[in-house]
């Protein structure tokens, strides 16, 4: 019996192992209010798209400034239309300075406005390299606030 032994033994080492599972990473969610500042741009691409710059001073959970670029299109005064940009969010979230880019994708029409935010894959720098999420915009009563749910990468 000692060869069985010997021969389930080393199939055991050369079958392959259950991967381990992923490790969970967190979800932080951050919270505040923030001003924005959205003037137009000379020279929009084509007939029909507006062209803006959009830059945000942010307080809360993050604290920070923006830069970044707009364009839309449609008839807001019709209640159809949409825009997107890309804006650089540069400060500190939840004690960590860097910087990221947020994505906007956003169109309104007779069902509603529909928005979606997202941190820009790979954009993260300094301590908030390799962040991830999603941020959403309020407007109440004239003001803005976000709700941020975002990951971060373990230290390393």
């Amino acid at each position: 019996m000692p060869l069985i032994s010997t021969i389930l033994f080393a199939l055991a080492l050369a079958a392959p192992q259950a991967a381990t599972p992923p490790k969970e990473i967190p979800v932080h969610h951050a919270h505040g209010s923030f001003t924005v500042d959205v003037h137009p741009l000379t020279s929009p691409p084509a007939n029909g798209i507006s062209r803006f710059t959009i830059n945000k001073t942010i307080h809360g959970d993050l604290e920070a400034t923006t830069i970044g670029e707009m364009l839309a299109g449609g008839d807001p005064r019709q209640g159809a239309a949409g825009y997107v940009a890309i804006e650089m969010v540069t400060g500190t979230l939840g004690g960590k300075q860097g910087s990221f880019a947020l994505q906007h994708f956003a169109t309104m029409d007779g069902a509603g406005p529909k928005m979606q935010v997202i941190v820009v894959p790979g954009s993260g720098t300094g301590e908030l390299k390799g962040i991830e999420g999603a941020f959403v915009i309020r407007i109440e009563d004239g003001k803005h606030f976000y709700d941020f749910d975002y990951t971060l990468p373990e230290a390393q």
